[in-house]
């Protein structure tokens, strides 16, 4: 059982022959009451005081536990973005590697394309010198023919 300020204002001494100074133990009580009226009173303010800090100790934790999930994020957004560019820097990679791959192979065709050009070019001249050297030849007979022919006419 609490005993209030209350309680020691209101409590009652029986008065017996050769007891205590009424006076002293009323005046003792009225101080006692007194003392405890602020011991609740600071008491109860600081039970207020507690549940404020005990809230404020929550936001502060909720605060904490939403920067670490931030925290969090941003590291995992940090190495999904390195993964992508390591990925994306190696597709670049393998496309120019493709493209330089094409790029000589197509060259070495051309190569091979200019050669058999080269070849066929070789033949048709070959060719070429071929039928002049005959149409020569032949323009020759036939001068050598003419000649012939107009020295025996001139001995007719």
């Amino acid at each position: 059982m609490r005993i209030t300020p209350l309680d020691i204002q209101q409590k009652q001494f029986k008065v017996k022959f050769r007891g205590f100074d009424m006076d002293e133990v009323y005046s003792f009580l009225e101080l006692i009451r007194e003392e405890l009226e602020e011991l609740l009173k600071e008491n109860s303010m600081l039970k207020e005081k507690v549940v404020i800090l005990e809230n404020q100790l929550e936001e502060y934790r909720k605060i904490e536990q939403s920067i670490r999930d931030t925290l969090m994020t941003a590291q995992k957004l940090v190495e999904d973005y390195k993964a992508n560019a390591k990925k994306e820097a190696e597709l670049i990679i393998k496309e120019a590697e493709l493209k330089a791959e094409n790029i000589i192979k197509e060259a070495q065709e051309k190569v091979v394309k200019i050669h058999e050009d080269i070849v066929d070019l070789k033949g048709i001249r070959r060719h070429f010198k071929e039928e002049i050297k005959r149409l020569i030849e032949s323009h020759l007979r036939m001068l050598e023919f003419d000649k012939e022919r107009e020295g025996e006419e001139s001995e007719i």
